[in-house]
């Protein structure tokens, strides 16, 4: 069953003012075309001298007694303190409900402790997140998409309420497209992989694999599934180097996949390693992605791919303009 947010048609709907971070304008402004129901605001975004932000968001009044929310991207720490002052103070602004909309939940990847001393961050962001003021609505309704681990649902409190939201459906309507739709295999990295979404992609073949250490080293091999002849298409919910991604890609081009791509939902990318995933000039694209997908989470990614093969951008707009009338 597909996680995605599913009105009530009987329901009546909602008019929502959307604010939004620098960061997200172009994603808020598709979230606002994708419905007659949402109204962009907008918030000065200034900084004193030193350094410390100095905010103020604008119809401060306008917005009493109206259904507010915030699409926010924290996609470096220094972004983080500006966006949270906001975040605070518009539950407070006498507003009907407020809803924060997360696409990213960047530290969803330190969610546990291997030996005393580590410092679990997704517990630690979730908690802030968790003391946003409750509205005159009620708890605030938090909007994440495919968090990197399905138990830290339970670390927020309750004066929030997480949805947890997926990707997924956009990546089946962009496979249906495909000439070779016929042909498509989805491939999980590893078994965590596996557990997050096989059950949202049960209508296709899949290919299962896994990390094996020899000596130093660890190998991906493929540990249930055939690839071959096939267009194998590697799920998962996010990226950082790629280096999993494209020793998964060698491994199934060795057993036989015709082609191979992939999809993330957040397409972090640090120190701009989406280069290791354009097609060269070289006329070798033998061992290149025939697309990589990725959505819109990741704004600062989005804009450095633009225009740049193999990578296609699956907008998540329309999913949270559904999710805001929830």
């Amino acid at each position: 069953m597909e996680a995605i947010a599913k009105t009530n048609t009987n329901a009546p709907k909602k008019q929502v003012l959307l604010f939004y971070c620098l960061e997200c304008e172009e994603l808020a402004r598709k979230v606002a075309a994708n419905s007659d129901l949402i109204t962009l605001q907008s918030i000065n975004w200034r900084s004193f001298e030193d350094g410390f932000p100095n905010l103020y968001i604008n119809n401060a009044h306008d917005i009493r007694g109206q259904h507010v929310a915030f699409l926010a991207s924290f996609s470096s720490p220094s972004v983080i303190f500006e966006q949270l002052s906001v975040i605070y103070a518009l539950p407070r602004l006498f507003v009907a409900s407020f809803s924060l909309v997360l696409p990213f939940f960047p530290t969803a990847t330190f969610e546990r402790m291997d030996e005393e001393g580590d410092v679990a961050t997704a517990f630690t962001l979730a908690r802030i997140l968790s003391n946003i003021p409750i509205s005159r609505g009620g708890p605030t309704s938090l909007v994440i998409y495919d968090i990197h681990a399905l138990q830290e649902r339970f670390y927020f409190g309750d004066h929030v309420l997480p949805l947890f939201e997926t990707g997924i459906p956009l990546l089946k309507q962009r496979l249906r497209q495909l000439p070779d739709s016929d042909k498509i295999i989805i491939a999980f990295p590893d078994d965590g992989a596996w557990k997050r979404f096989h059950n949202l992609l049960d209508d296709f073949p899949t290919v299962v694999c896994n990390k094996v250490r020899e000596g130093d080293k660890r190998i991906v091999r493929i540990k249930e599934g055939n690839p071959a002849g096939c267009h194998v298409v590697i799920v998962d919910d996010l990226v950082q180097s790629g280096g999993t991604l494209i020793e998964c890609q060698k491994v199934l081009a060795a057993h036989g996949a015709a082609k191979v791509s992939a999809y993330v939902t957040h397409g972090v990318f640090p120190k701009r390693s989406w280069e290791r995933f354009t097609h060269k000039n070289d006329g070798n694209l033998s061992k290149a992605f025939a697309y990589f997908w990725i959505t819109d989470s990741c704004p600062g990614t989005v804009k450095a791919v633009a225009s740049k093969t193999p990578f296609e951008v699956l907008s998540l707009a329309g999913s949270i303009a559904e999710a805001l009338q929830i």
